[in-house]
């Protein structure tokens, strides 16, 4: 929460006040005013507001200018005071405006550390999970790519505990093959997948739950609502899928792109080239700066093995669970970014009209994995807890 100008900003809940009383600004502007006041000890390129605010999307510099004069207008600053928000001309823009940071750190006391536990599976598999946060259980089932110990500091998953963390106690877990679990696995798949997020569950000694599914964590939480009706209590899906890229290929061209897919995941992991990981970050984090892509990579290379990685896209590409949406009787919210590469939005519409009930909701990004800074953000943030506290 940033305090300044008889303001106040808060990016999480995707808020802003003046005088006290809530002020209505498009997500654009906000994204606006929270990239320049994050960054306010330097001036701010015209062309980096371009890039974190609206991404690979062409913007005229009129419209930038447009949005500096609402968000201007809604601080009570205008361009001949500039008491808020400073042009230096030919370079940028600048937040001068002194600001008292309230609650400067990212989580409360018992929110600070995480404990790790292991637990076994029947097929001998050692499983790692983890808990922190304080209040209500939330689980968040798996996905590639998560690595409890270094996602704890990544920007590419840092801001998702700390949020989910913020209210829960949050309890999450690398699937097998994956970060701190066994990487030397026999069985893969999605039963497999499912059995671990039962036992993980009872291990943590939760027993009514909402459960979270990203990714490919979506089907493995699906079928687990199925299979546990009486413990989910609510089910949100977020950039989730029904069918795999090969499940649901249904000319050769799309059989030739997944398979293409399978592929450069072995060159890349294999010939350990930046390069080839670098197509990987284009598809999941095409909105983000390249720091993200750095980021992304590193947690990809910590994650799993050469072998375990065309195992995992294989397994991911055959994921069906179409036959078993239908019976999810949870309340359930599916949040999904509009112009996703990895998942396309059809995915989404497919997975809204299977299960009862269900409430989608569309993000204007192209992130599968929605990134702190971006105006999505805090989109996800208010309608996932506003989900969860109905």
């Amino acid at each position: 929460m940033y305090r300044f100008h008889g303001c106040e900003l808060d990016p999480r809940g995707f808020e802003l006040r003046r005088g006290g009383d809530p002020v209505r600004v498009e997500r654009q502007v906000f994204g606006v005013l929270v990239h320049l006041i994050e960054h306010r000890d330097r001036v701010v390129p015209k062309i980096e507001l371009l890039d974190v605010v609206w991404g690979n999307r062409f913007i005229s510099d009129s419209a930038l200018t447009t949005r500096l004069k609402d968000a201007r207008r809604a601080v009570g600053d205008d361009g001949h005071r500039q008491e808020v928000i400073a042009t230096v001309h030919g370079v940028g823009y600048r937040f001068v405006a002194p600001v008292e940071v309230i609650g400067e750190s990212a989580l409360p006391a018992e929110c600070q550390t995480q404990e790790i536990h292991y637990c076994d599976s029947p097929d001998g598999v050692r499983l790692a999970y983890a808990i922190c946060g304080e209040g209500p259980p939330l689980v968040k089932a798996a996905n590639w790519l998560t690595h409890l110990d270094h996602e704890w500091s990544s920007i590419i998953w840092r801001h998702w505990i700390q949020w989910l963390a913020g209210a829960h106690r949050l309890i999450r877990y690398d699937e097998r093959g994956c970060g701190l679990s066994d990487w030397d696995v026999t069985e893969f798949g999605l039963d497999a997948w499912v059995e671990d997020l039962e036992l993980v569950a009872d291990s943590a000694g939760v027993d009514q739950f909402p459960l979270l599914g990203a990714s490919q964590g979506g089907a493995v939480a699906i079928k687990y609502a199925e299979r546990h009706p009486d413990r989910v209590s609510q089910l949100v899906l977020v950039g989730a899928y029904c069918r795999g890229r090969l499940a649901r290929a249904r000319t050769e061209e799309e059989r030739q792109e997944a398979s293409l897919d399978l592929t450069l995941g072995q060159v890349s992991w294999r010939r350990g080239d930046a390069a080839f990981r670098q197509v990987f970050a284009s598809q999941f984090l095409p909105d983000a700066p390249r720091e993200t892509w750095d980021a992304f990579n590193e947690l990809q290379r910590a994650t799993t093995s050469v072998e375990n990685v065309v195992r995992f896209l294989d397994a991911f590409a055959h994921i069906d669970v179409s036959a078993v949406a239908p019976r999810v009787r949870c309340p359930t919210l599916i949040v999904h970014s509009r112009d996703d590469i990895r998942v396309p939005e059809s995915q989404a519409h497919e997975l809204a009209k299977l299960i009862p009930g269900s409430r989608l909701v569309f993000l204007n990004s192209a992130n599968h994995i929605i990134t702190e800074h971006e105006p999505a953000w805090p989109v996800l943030i208010n309608e996932v807890n506003r989900f969860l506290i109905a």
